[in-house]
């Protein structure tokens, strides 16, 4: 049993040793560490667009208050969203004009989905 073991553990740390060192920079500290392919295949952060109205958890699109071309002003009620039996109202963060409806009444939606674009 024991050799069966040290068999295991040597090739545990054959793969970990095969694995390429990276640096990674975080507030300005260099650190040295292996990356998992999950982390080293992420998608990069982006900045949210301020026009872009966001599921911000999932539903079902109940209401859309706007019509494509219609000028909102910052507070204006966009979108009626039922999520666990609640109706939440989607309010502009911007003002401008809606230039595009990516959803329809009765549409399911996940977290995350752009619904709306404001520009």
């Amino acid at each position: 049993m024991a050799s069966h073991r040290s068999r295991i553990n040597i090739k545990q740390k054959n793969v970990m040793e095969s694995k390429e060192l990276k640096k990674l920079i975080i507030d300005d500290v260099d650190y040295t560490t292996r990356l998992s392919r999950k982390f080293a295949g992420r998608k990069p952060y982006q900045p949210v667009s301020p026009g872009s109205v966001i599921s911000f958890i999932p539903g079902t699109v109940m209401e859309i208050l706007v019509k494509e071309g219609t000028h909102v002003k910052k507070g204006d009620d966009l979108i009626i969203l039922e999520a666990m039996k609640m109706k939440n109202r989607l309010k502009s963060l911007v003002e401008g004009e809606v230039k595009s409806i990516n959803v329809t009444p009765g549409q399911r939606v996940t977290r995350g989905q752009v619904l709306m674009e404001i520009d």
